[in-house]
């Protein structure tokens, strides 16, 4: 529901002692632990809540006492990723100060009041700011945590426009690459039905056993285009016995998944008509398949997205340059990584 919550982890334990450290040196600015403890609270939170529910669904109501050693290498992970995010805030806070750019208390207000109507758009019921700190306290931070990373979003993107922006050019050529992309991430992702008559070829077959499956693979490709019921042929004659009943097919299935000969027969055939034999190798064992794609996603056509990839493909090369801009602070200032 937040987005500021999903960057930061999590605190210790009440119990515990902390030896204060530093664990990174940024100019001549050190970052402690109890600064990387601070900031990871919510992550811990998560860390424990996301191990000890897989835990609970793995041993079907048995022993859900969470393994120490995996929590602590997952929050290994995480502070060394919060840490490198904390580096570059902390180039970033320089760069505010010699730029004179803050945040207005009001700036933050207006930050979460956007969230609020964020969560109540997707949610479809009311959500009020209240409803917001309600879910960050469940997380494990305070009000004033999130009301600093409401900060820190709201300083980047005042720097990203200052700093970022003018580097970033876009293009129509941009927006094709980046509807190309989208395409293919809506093909991939769009679950497809396609039917499968499979012929298999008996291990150890001569070349003349293999041509003979061939030839009849290829004679009923010639009676299903000649109008013979394709689910009478998977009936009477496929070797997979698992899906004759339904036609050869496995009902809908996401299009990453087809293996790549299939992907291909969808790509290059029309619904509903039937491609020529394809020899597969699945396993240790050979089949002979004639596909006959039912449907795959269509996207719209580039013209009628246009100004949505112009949008997606300045927003990836806004990625890439700050990345960039990150990187050269990061060349011209000192810094230690003592984690």
């Amino acid at each position: 529901m937040v987005a500021a919550v999903a960057v930061l982890a999590a605190a210790p334990e009440a119990h515990a002692t902390i030896v204060e450290r530093v664990v990174a040196v940024i100019g001549e600015r050190p970052v402690l632990w109890t600064d990387l403890l601070h900031r990871a609270a919510a992550g811990r939170v998560q860390i424990r809540a996301s191990l000890r529910e897989m835990k609970i669904r793995d041993s079907q109501g048995r022993d859900d006492k969470i393994d120490p050693n995996l929590v602590s290498a997952q929050e290994q992970g995480m502070y060394k990723e919060l840490l490198d995010k904390m580096i570059d805030e902390r180039l970033e806070e320089n760069q505010a100060d010699r730029a004179h750019i803050s945040v207005s208390p009001e700036e933050i207000d207006r930050g979460i009041a956007n969230i609020a109507a964020q969560a109540q758009a997707q949610q479809g019921r009311p959500v009020v700011v209240q409803d917001v700190i309600a879910e960050v306290h469940r997380r494990g931070m305070t009000e004033q945590d999130f009301r600093d990373e409401i900060r820190r979003q709201i300083l980047e993107g005042k720097l990203l426009e200052l700093r970022v922006r003018p580097r970033v050019r876009v293009t129509e050529q941009d927006a094709r690459a980046t509807y190309q992309h989208w395409v293919q991430e809506l093909r991939d992702e769009q679950p497809v039905e396609v039917r499968i008559l499979a012929l298999r070829v008996t291990p150890g077959a001569t070349p003349e056993q293999i041509n003979a499956r061939m030839v009849l693979a290829e004679e009923l490709a010639r009676q299903a285009r000649s109008g013979t019921d394709f689910c009478r042929l998977v009936a009477q004659y496929s070797d997979d016995v698992s899906n004759r009943g339904t036609c050869g097919s496995r009902g809908p299935q996401p299009f990453a998944s087809l293996l790549a000969p299939v992907q291909e027969a969808v790509h290059s055939l029309k619904p509903g008509t039937v491609s020529d034999p394809i020899p597969v190798q699945i396993g240790p064992e050979q089949v002979i398949i004639l596909v006959m794609p039912m449907g795959e996603a269509h996207a719209p056509a580039f013209d009628g997205v246009k100004n949505e990839m112009m949008q997606r493909a300045l927003v990836e090369g806004l990625e890439r340059a700050r990345k960039q801009w990150l990187q050269d602070l990061r060349h011209n200032v000192y810094i230690d990584v003592r984690l």
